[in-house]
């Protein structure tokens, strides 16, 4: 039979702690919070039982201001008689309806909103008279999972309308963060062809690989940069750099950086001068002036058999040339890191290639990968054996870096902490 709905005063403790409003415990039973105005007691609720045969808690809450002290994160489902007055005066539309009763449809359909926004993610159920379906289609509409009739008010009912709607809210929950998922794995991938670079290599023989691992969880981009450009007079210029930190300062930094050497290779700047004027964006960017910047650029001439390079603070290039191992570029007369000191100079080394050959250029997240679970870093000398480990099984470009990049992933042990981008160019034959 019918039970009169228990007032409570107080706040329950939570048996077992609190748990998140949609995620239903098996071994936990149901909490309905039920918000009605009824002085005179007619309103009854029934013995309710869940699926497994638990009694269905039930807290009531005269008023929303009582409601929101007893909605805690154990209340499943929220029972709303559509006959509670509005929240306030405020929160009644200001342009009024010449109507009375369609003011009146408005009034609770705001007490209803009201209850929506302070409890987003509960499910909630209307309860309206049977003469007022109109109002009861109306507020599902508006984002009730469902209404029950007062007339019809059983335990039956009543407790198969608090499961379903409990299901159908998590549903819709579940439904709205995969749409939000793929919205923005979308805009993510439109904006990662925004910013990571295309290389204009046109009228080039060169061949182009690159491969690009943030370092931050869920991140689109890190603070590693790389392009490729090939002006006019037929030179290939090829550049890799990295920013100094991981976050969303130093990643927005190496995209200016990035633009400002293709705008000022295309114009025809190269060599010191560019990577002076390229220390000039760095210190007037930068958010604090600790922030610096490691870069390596690369010319190479039309032949494709010879090079300069340039390199300021960042690791030497790995190159492969036909019928020799893999190998680092000497290291010699290197620079400091952009913004580190004011007024450097960087000198350019000349580089023989030959006629066939692949060069990486590489950020050093792909060298300071641990092995295994010491503390022993892979450093350069561990990545030229990978590399040459993956030459010698035949493969090239783009699976070459993918190869390259997992296996180093592996020593690892996971996924590296550091931002990664490597860039590959290969002229012809077979190193």
């Amino acid at each position: 039979m019918p039970v009169p709905i228990p007032r409570q005063r107080a706040l329950q403790a939570v048996e077992g702690g609190q748990a998140h409003p949609m995620g239903v415990d098996n071994d936990a039973s149901l909490t309905l919070l039920v918000i009605e105005d009824d002085p005179a007691g007619a309103l009854s609720v029934p013995a309710l039982l869940d699926t497994a045969g638990k009694p269905i808690r039930i807290r009531t809450a005269r008023n929303l201001t009582e409601a929101e002290r007893l909605l805690t994160d154990d209340v499943h489902c929220i029972l709303l008689d559509l006959a509670l007055p509005a929240p306030s005066a405020s929160a009644i539309p200001s342009t009024t309806p010449a109507d009375p009763t369609a003011l009146h449809v408005t009034d609770e359909l705001v007490t209803l909103k009201h209850v929506l926004r302070l409890a987003p993610r509960h499910a909630v159920l209307a309860l309206t008279a049977s003469g007022d379906a109109e109002r009861a289609v109306e507020a599902v509409r508006v984002g009730a999972q469902d209404y029950l009739l007062r007339e019809e008010l059983d335990a039956r009912l009543l407790s198969r309308a608090i499961r379903y709607a409990v299901e159908r809210k998590r549903a819709d929950r579940a439904q709205s963060q995969l749409t939000e998922s793929r919205l923005r794995a979308q805009e993510n991938a439109r904006l990662e062809r925004g910013l990571l670079p295309t290389p204009l290599l046109e009228g080039s023989s060169l061949r182009f690989a690159a491969r690009y691992r943030p370092g931050r969880s869920r991140a689109l981009l890190g603070g590693d940069f790389y392009d490729t450009v090939r002006t006019p007079d037929g030179t290939v210029h090829a550049m890799i750099g990295d920013v100094c930190g991981h976050g969303p300062d130093e990643a927005a930094l190496g995209v200016e950086l990035r633009i400002a050497w293709r705008a000022l290779t295309l114009a025809g700047m190269c060599g010191d001068e560019l990577l002076s004027t390229l220390q000039q964006v760095l210190e007037h960017e930068r958010p604090d002036d600790e922030i610096f910047a490691t870069l390596c650029m690369i010319d190479i001439a039309p032949d494709g058999r010879r090079a300069g390079l340039w390199l300021a603070g960042h690791p030497s290039p790995l190159v492969a040339r036909q019928g020799r191992l893999a190998e680092l570029l000497p290291y010699d007369n290197g620079g400091p890191a952009l913004g580190l000191l004011p007024h450097a100079r960087w000198s350019r080394q000349q580089v023989d290639l030959g006629a066939a050959w692949s060069l990486m250029l590489y950020t050093d997240g792909l060298v300071e990968g641990r092995i295994g679970q010491g503390n022993q870093r892979l450093g350069q000398e561990g990545m030229v054996e990978v590399i040459r480990r993956q030459i010698e099984t035949g493969l090239r470009g783009e699976e070459l870096l993918e190869a390259a990049v997992n296996e180093v992933r592996d020593l690892n042990g996971g996924e590296l902490t550091d931002d990664v981008a490597v860039l590959l160019l290969d002229r012809g034959g077979k190193p």
